[in-house]
């Protein structure tokens, strides 16, 4: 609860007191006691207050009761101390007359006023107690969101020097080989960094973007394949501008150019916005490999986290590694705040 929303509550409170116990029974009951209706309002403000700002954050404990109880008893000594102070000494000193008759026993206003600061003390420790949990609550949410923030950075620092690493592997084979399609690769992937350079800072991009990474790589990488046209991809894009996270769907892309299999055979690729549902489909085959890459997966592992992540229930990931076949299922329903 804001801050704003805890001052209400206790100007509620104390309007509701006063008009309770001071303005009803004095305008409708006729009652005599207003001077000291006043002076007990006094001192159950003074008291409150005490207890809420110095005692209850002090000394209340539910794994040690004696030192609740001796918050307790120091908030009960504090009301009586100061209803004394108010009622028997300032009154007859200015007025002529104080609240209880004299002769009476400091052990029986003692006693008789633990009743009368009951009330007091009780809603006072409630009210700050609900305040302690209502801090201690945003912290706790304050800290799982720096924590998620920090661990999105560390991952989206992840896949930019993956994609960087892919990339340059895939030019060193073209200039090797002395292909023409060198150079319109390191155009491509100038263009790619560009775009990552500047996009991956943000939180969120728009759709066509991170599409638009897409149909990069796909240009980049189809510059060294024999039969690009076997790469089958169907777009229907309604809300271009719909905001996703950046390179959510790029890392699949990349792991399938990666540990394809493109001798004589391609992949499909399908994405569309139906419904406001991103819906990302893609089927390649796999190379026959004998040793597991090392670095394989790490971008898929890397996607899966930051949907966890920033798509909880929000989405469905179905992934399917077959020993020849690897396809890919994603389907995010895209926040209220994109309408």
């Amino acid at each position: 609860m804001k801050k704003q929303s805890h001052i209400y509550l206790h100007i509620f409170y104390w309007g509701f007191y006063i008009i309770k116990e001071i303005l009803v029974p004095v305008v409708f009951f006729k009652r005599p006691s207003l001077a000291f209706d006043i002076t007990f309002f006094i001192t159950s403000f003074i008291c409150f207050y005490f207890n809420y700002f110095w005692v209850v954050p002090r000394f209340f404990d539910v794994n040690k009761w004696y030192k609740s109880v001796i918050g307790y008893i120091i908030s009960v000594f504090c009301f009586v101390i100061v209803r004394y102070i108010v009622e028997e000494i300032l009154l007859p000193k200015f007025f002529g007359f104080s609240n209880y008759a004299e002769g009476t026993s400091l052990g029986f206003y003692f006693y008789d006023n633990i009743y009368f600061s009951f009330m007091t003390i009780f809603v006072s420790t409630v009210f700050c107690l609900f305040k302690l949990f209502s801090e201690n609550e945003a912290e706790k949410l304050l800290l799982i969101t720096e924590k998620k923030n920090a661990e999105l950075q560390a991952l989206k620092t992840q896949i930019n020097p993956h994609f960087i690493f892919n990339s340059l592997n895939n030019i060193y084979s073209l200039v090797y080989q002395k292909s023409d399609k060198a150079l319109p690769a390191l155009e491509e992937l100038s263009q790619l960094l560009r775009y990552s350079t500047k996009d991956l800072e943000k939180d969120f991009i728009t759709l066509d973007k991170e599409i638009g990474y897409v149909e990069s790589l796909i240009a980049l990488e189809s510059l060294r394949l024999k039969n690009p046209e076997l790469l089958l991809v169907e777009k229907n894009i309604s809300f271009p501008k719909l905001n996703i996270s950046p390179m959510l769907i790029v890392p699949f892309v990349e792991n399938a150019f990666k540990h394809g299999d493109f001798i004589g055979k391609g992949f499909i690729l399908r994405v569309s916005d139906t419904d406001k549902i991103l819906h990302f489909y893609l089927h390649n085959y796999k190379k026959n490999q004998r040793m597991k890459d090392t670095a394989s997966g790490i971008g898929i592992e890397n996607v899966k986290k930051r949907l966890e992540i920033l798509y909880a229930k929000k989405h469905e990931l179905y992934i399917k590694d077959l020993e020849s076949e690897f396809i890919v299922d994603l389907r995010i329903i895209f926040p209220y705040e994109n309408d």
